[in-house]
């Protein structure tokens, strides 16, 4: 390895995951000034000098159904990257989310002595534990974003480094709400609803009618209300013809990014469950979670669910301090009257401010410096030995 300039590739497989791996990329570029980083990612990367094989949207599918129609792409481009990674190995890889993806990748490269980190954690504690089994074969480091995850991991010997959540350290403790509300144009007055109805095309076309039809009995309960939704770059497409065929009536602007910003000036959030659910607890906002998916996936995920709880607050706070609204139940009537209820209640919304409050300071770490410590560490520890192989005796015996 060269020391000055190491050689990591990365795969990031949607816009959170591009979000957290260009942060993760700002750190690890301020202790490699000259490092090579290349593989699949998107804009937040390419802030940082990162060379997208392919974009990180091509691998933004969620759900059994839903990947089987993409499935032949993305297997493709899996088998392609990991040839290529094969012939030309890095000094590392570090696989951002996307565990369906990143993991059978992880254990192949890892096999073939390439050292391999993990970021994110999977969710393992709320679905789908027996995966920590291949997380074993497959990360020589996994970096955890919440807690309680290193000694999950610990109990199966598992090296593992809780990090925080680089969203709670962007995302100031007192969000800017004045600043964020002249920014975005919101009169006095003015009573602000975010939308955000995904950052994927095949949870958008589940999710976003919903979260339409809710704004529309939003505006028949309530006067002066205003509706913005910021728009993941590369899926205006996607949202604008739904908007126009759910909400054809109602003046709503979508912004291209400004998630946050959006966010800041809000009074609730209308929110598809992932990522922005987290993101909208740091702003200290009241939300209403919505997820709706294809009937098959719904049903397969139900039985490996291992919580009651499916957004990233609600499980931190082991309790269901926000509505959720899932699939059957996620109608625009029983969306609107949440958010209602959140509009009419500003004790309850100061409450959960309180709480949320509590949330971000547990997240908040030098997240990027601990990650990038934890990464050094493992590119200078020596390359494990290879397990020894039994004797067929030994197996028999076995």
């Amino acid at each position: 390895m060269n020391l000055e300039s190491p050689r990591f590739a990365m795969v990031a497989g949607e816009a959170s995951g591009d979000l957290l791996a260009g942060s993760l990329l700002a750190s690890l570029r301020t202790r490699w000034p000259a490092l090579v980083a290349e593989g699949i990612g998107g804009p937040c990367m390419a802030e940082h000098g990162f060379a997208a094989w392919w974009p990180h949207d091509k691998l933004a599918v969620r759900g059994y159904a839903e990947v089987l129609g993409h499935f032949r792409e993305i297997f493709a481009i899996r088998n392609q990257l990991t040839e290529r990674l094969m012939r030309d190995k890095p000094d590392a890889f570090i696989g951002v989310d996307a565990p369906d993806f990143n993991l059978d990748l992880e254990v192949k490269l890892k096999a073939a002595g390439v050292k391999t980190i993990h970021f994110i954690s999977p969710s393992i504690w709320a679905w789908r534990g027996k995966r920590i089994e291949k997380i074993r074969k497959a990360a020589d480091l996994v970096l955890c974003i919440f807690p309680f995850e290193p000694e999950i991991y610990a109990k199966r010997g598992i090296h593992a480094v809780y990090v925080g959540h680089p969203l709670a350290s962007s995302i100031p403790l007192e969000p800017a709400y004045a600043e964020s509300r002249a920014s975005l144009g919101v009169a006095d007055g003015e009573t602000l609803v975010a939308i955000l109805p995904g950052s994927r095309k095949s949870e958008i076309q589940y999710i976003a009618p919903r979260l339409f039809g809710a704004a529309v009995e939003l505006a028949k309960a309530r006067s002066n209300l205003r509706f913005v939704v910021p728009v993941v770059t590369g899926l205006r497409h996607a949202i604008e013809p739904l908007r126009k065929q759910y909400a054809p009536n109602l003046p709503i602007t979508l912004l291209d990014g400004r998630s946050h910003e959006a966010l800041a000036a809000c009074d609730v959030a209308l929110v598809a469950s992932g990522t922005a659910t987290l993101e909208t607890a740091l702003h200290k906002r009241p939300m209403v979670v919505v997820y709706a998916m294809h009937a098959l996936t719904w049903q397969m995920g139900k039985r490996m669910n291992y919580q009651p709880w499916v957004s990233l607050p609600n499980i931190l706070l082991r309790d269901f301090a926000v509505p959720e609204l899932l699939q059957g139940d996620a109608t625009p009537q029983k969306i609107a009257a949440a958010a209602l209820q959140w509009l009419d209640d500003p004790a309850a919304v100061q409450a959960l401010r309180v709480r949320f409050e509590g949330i971000h300071r547990e997240l908040r770490r030098d997240t990027g410096a601990l990650a990038t410590a934890a990464i050094e560490a493992v590119l200078m520890a020596p390359p494990a030995p290879p397990a020894a192989k039994k004797k067929r005796g030994q197996q028999a015996q076995a």
